[in-house]
């Protein structure tokens, strides 16, 4: 996708895979020499491809909605709420990325779920 800046990388890539589309997610967005971070996946792209393609197998109908996006130079975080099935409370999601020339080239994500009482009135978003 030409001219996109990096926010817009970094959404459309995460939308893509939340959508299902994750082969079309990494052809378009991830780098050669792309490195992640997430502790559940072997290092290398194909590791975390294929997990993230048995999640779009398993939770097929999930929503995903960034909340908010913020960048510095080559990196962008976004935070978001990931919800499996419609009737989840869901999980906070944060994914920082390192674009280089256009791709992402290196990942990180932490997740935390949502607790039925939260205590906090300003609440979770």
């Amino acid at each position: 996708m030409l001219n996109e800046s990096n926010k817009e990388i970094a959404k459309n890539f995460l939308q893509l895979v939340a959508d299902g589309q994750v082969k079309k997610a990494y052809e378009l967005y991830i780098g050669e020499d792309f490195v992640h971070h997430n502790a559940y996946f072997a290092a290398g792209s194909e590791a975390l491809m294929r997990g993230m393609e048995e999640s779009a197998k398993m939770t097929p109908n999930k929503q995903f909605t960034v909340k908010l996006t913020l960048e510095d130079g080559n990196k962008v975080m976004t935070y978001s709420h990931l919800k499996h099935k419609p009737e989840d409370l869901g999980v906070v999601v944060v994914h920082i990325v390192r674009i280089d020339n256009g791709k992402i080239v290196e990942m990180w994500d932490v997740g935390q779920a949502i607790p039925q009482e939260i205590v906090n009135t300003d609440g979770i978003f």
